[in-house]
């Protein structure tokens, strides 16, 4: 479960078991959404789970799991009882119970204060004990450490799932074998090789192996079909259970009283084969389905495989391998070569190279210094080194990648809306339309066409082949599991894409706006050039002091460049007070006695300064891509400092494929006109919006969208973040600040700008699948169902029996998983290295 806060409303995510067809997910949407406080609900099919938003003074998350268990369907819960150190009265036991009830994913906790020990009802997908001790001792008691669970709750998962797909197979192959050996019996005649007993002797086998099939191989229809006769519903367990019981029970009462049945011809027919193949395919499909849904969330397993076991940490001068659960704060770890980095963290000692391509796509392993980042579950490829543990568990970079593929994965794309309305009516509808199918060829079939059996006969089959062959399921599958490997793979690639309306809007794409600083270019410029007034009777040393000495502390990159460029000359900085930064345009404050401003040239303009004496090296400098910062000392100009910042490496080909895609690519900077022209120039981008204000980056982002253009902003600044929630698409690099990412749509773990057009291109081949899969689900059934009633026999003679019915129904949805299982081998189309 995951769930998040508004100022009034929560979000939350919940694992639902049972659900069958997209019917299921339609009746679970509207009994949950029927209650009071519920502002929506929506259900993912192929992840398996429901996200309502509520009103949690209205209604709570115990009440939603109670209204989806009441209408048939289970969301996995455990109960835990674990002993609490500490409690001495009744208000510890108050206490301890509404602690563990505030807990995400509690559903119920009760204490008992004589034997101290606490029961809780949670979600086993979203909590386990270590949660509940750090939430314990965050008001002042205790668990025991043996009371932490070995397995991890994903390990819980997967084998509820192995055991799951183990009672599947042993139904598929014993009713497999019991099919055969009925169909083989049913061609006696033909294989020749069989006893020749009579009739009723094989009839009679044909029931002892069929029924052990049908109640036991199939008896997940029936209880399915139980559960909604009594909460008022029907779906596609109902559809199976009641065409292969039309078949068994003819046949039952075929085989224990024929001579009632001496109507129909000399020889009474049996259909055991076809009740129990049916089973047996539609087994087949479940279980080929089950695996290739297993296969579709790959990308989180491979997520979670990531993140490490234990770790060395230092700790009283003695290297200790400790659970990476027990890793503190500040801790210092100890990492080999060929060794996972166990947690977030900064390089304190030793350099080393580092293998992030599981994280961020990027194969070739990045070079780390002391004071670089280093993202835990990445590879140590050569150098011992030490380093510090900052982000932890659930604040971790993998911690937060798995959360938001996880959430990206349970969302639903518009286009699944009208699949979801039409499988809401779909299984009505078809038991309704095989029943007049069965009257039809019943009373009317002998004037419509040469029947080869009995009209009431050949309608029942006609009857089961309708009930068989329609398929709810592929309707279900066919957004969910394209929407869940099409994340996984982005996430494979160091793209992060936040849910499927995001994947189906993102193709829609025909303009990209870049921010120039730390996205098209590195963020970390340089002073190039100095250059003072001949007026002026300071030298370029001092010039450096005052404007460094302003800046120390600063931490936009200007001025970074400019205390960067004091330090690598050894020059003293001088005391500063009385600091005021004036956004978009500068600072100001006093340096040693003297008012110092430091800014732009239109801070200066405003100011009244006489700028003539430095416009030719404005001129040239601006022209050339650098960045000048005007000083004025005590109210006249002091001098000039130039800056220049570095184009990002495939910064000029990424800029390439989106021109080549057909789109307009604009670039976005503070910059003076003629500085931002220059770097636009070396980029390729045509269009440029200069000198433009942080807070009025948003603002020119809807002009843009105003003009009718679909419009991703791409940024990874703390400035850039309005924008990016301005933008139809907003693309922030995971390099950027926590608000940046935050608020973004999409977000590229990668330095690399070519991950733009390769979310752009994943979007549009996820889409593409999702297109695919809807139409052939569409199409499968709008076909499929007349066939089966029978519209083509009295023209063609084309009738299609229960078995193939039954084996396309299985094929339907199979196919759908397998063509979004295509996903996985999506290779962007950069011919760039990784």
């Amino acid at each position: 479960m995951t769930e998040t806060n508004t100022t009034k409303e929560r979000h939350i995510t919940l694992p639902v078991k049972g659900m069958t067809c997209a019917s299921c997910a339609s009746r679970i949407e509207k009994k949950v959404g029927e209650l009071d406080g519920v502002d929506q609900a929506g259900v993912n099919f192929g992840a398996e789970s429901v996200t309502v938003d509520f009103d949690p003074d209205r209604t709570s998350p115990e009440s939603i799991i109670q209204t989806i268990e009441k209408i048939g369907f289970n969301v996995p819960t455990m109960k835990r009882t674990f002993p609490v150190e500490g409690m001495t009265c009744a208000s510890c036991v108050s206490r301890v119970e509404k602690k563990l009830r505030s807990l995400e994913g509690v559903t119920d906790a009760q204490v008992n204060l004589a034997n101290e020990r606490a029961t809780v009802d949670y979600l086993e997908t979203r909590l386990g004990m270590k949660d509940f001790r750090e939430a314990l001792e965050q008001i002042g008691y205790h668990v025991p450490q043996e009371e932490i669970e070995d397995l991890s709750n994903r390990e819980l998962e997967e084998a509820r799932h192995r055991q799951e797909s183990r009672l599947l197979t042993v139904k598929l192959v014993f009713s497999g074998i019991a099919s055969v050996l009925i169909m083989a019996g049913s061609m006696r005649d033909t294989l020749g090789f069989l006893p020749a007993w009579e009739l009723a002797n094989y009839n009679f086998l044909f029931f002892l192996l069929a029924t052990p099939v049908q109640f036991w191989g199939g008896g997940q229809f029936y209880k399915g079909t139980w559960t909604g006769l009594k909460h008022g519903y029907a779906d596609m367990n109902t559809l199976i259970a009641v065409g292969t019981s039309v078949a068994y029970a003819y046949s039952v009462f075929a085989t224990f009283f024929p001579s009632a049945l001496k109507m129909f011809g000399p020889e009474v027919l049996v259909y055991y084969d076809t009740s129990a193949m049916i089973i047996t395919l539609v087994l087949m499909g479940r279980l080929l389905e089950a695996r290739a849904k297993g296969r579709a969330s790959d990308a989180i397993k491979k997520l979670v495989g990531l993140q490490p076991k234990t770790a060395r940490v230092e700790r009283e001068g003695r290297e200790l391998d400790i659970p990476v659960e027990q890793v503190a704060q500040d801790d210092i770890l100890l990492v080999r070569p060929g060794e996972k980095v166990p947690v977030d963290g900064v390089l304190v000692e030793w350099p080393t190279t580092i293998d992030e391509s599981m994280i961020t796509g990027e194969s070739i392993p990045v070079e780390k210094q002391v004071g670089d980042s280093i993202i835990g579950g990445s590879i140590n490829k050569t150098g011992y080194f030490k380093m510090r543990a900052t982000r932890l568990g659930k604040d971790s970079v993998l911690a937060h990648i798995i959360k938001m593929v996880e959430e990206a994965q349970g969302s639903k794309a518009p286009a699944q809306r009208l699949a979801d309305q039409v499988a809401g009516i779909f299984v009505p509808i078809v038991i309704a339309f095989a029943s007049l199918a069965f009257i039809v060829w019943w009373v009317w079939g002998s004037s419509l066409a040469s029947l080869p059996t009995d009209p009431f006969l050949f309608a029942m089959m006609i009857f089961i082949s309708v009930m068989i062959i329609a398929c709810p399921c592929a309707l279900g599958l066919a957004t969910p599991t394209a929407i869940m490997v099409g994340t996984g793979r982005g996430a494979e690639l160091g793209v992060l894409i936040k849910g499927g309306e995001i994947l189906e809007q993102a193709q829609k794409i025909d303009t990209v706006v870049f921010d120039k600083t730390g996205t098209l270019t590195l963020g970390q410029p340089e002073v190039t050039d100095i250059a003072i007034p001949p007026d002026q009777d300071m030298n370029d040393i001092e010039l450096l002091a005052m404007a460094a000495s302003l800046e120390k502390g600063s931490e936009h990159p200007l001025g970074e460049a400019v205390v960067a460029a004091a330090q690598k000359r050894d020059i003293l900085l001088a005391p500063m007070e009385d600091f005021q930064a004036l956004p978009g345009f500068g600072v100001r404050a006093r340096v040693d006695g003297h008012e110092v401003v430091l800014g732009n040239r239109k801070l200066m303009e405003d100011a009244g300064l006489d700028l003539s004496s430095v416009e030719t090296e404005l001129d040239v400098w601006t022209r050339e891509g650098k960045t000048p910062m005007l000083v004025q000392v005590d109210g006249r100009l002091g001098g000039v400092i130039a800056a220049a910042d570095q184009i990002k490496p495939h910064a000029v080909d990424a800029v390439a494929r989106l021109k080549q895609k057909g789109m307009k690519v604009v670039m976005i900077t503070g910059d003076h006109a003629l500085t931002a022209r220059a770097v636009a120039d070396i980029l390729g981008i045509d269009e440029v919006l200069a000198e433009v204000l942080p807070g009025d980056k948003a603002n020119e982002v809807k002009l843009l969208m105003e003009q009718g253009r679909f419009v991703a902003m791409v940024g990874d600044g703390i400035n850039d973040a309005p924008a990016l929630a301005q933008a139809h698409i907003g693309i922030a690099m995971g390099s950027g600040t926590d608000i940046a990412v935050e608020t973004s749509d999409i977000t590229l773990m990668s330095k690399n700008l070519n991950a733009v057009s390769d979310a752009i291109e994943l979007s549009r081949s996820t889409l593409r699948k999702i297109k695919q899969n809807l139409f052939w689900a569409f199409f499968y059934n709008i076909l499929g169902i007349p066939i089966a009633a029978g519209v083509l026999y009295p023209a063609y003679g084309i009738l299609l029996k229960p078995l193939f019915a039954a084996a396309a129904m299985s094929f339907s949805s199979v196919s759908v998983v397998s063509n979004s299982l295509l996903l996985k081998r999506f290779k962007p189309s950069r011919t760039s290295s990784r």
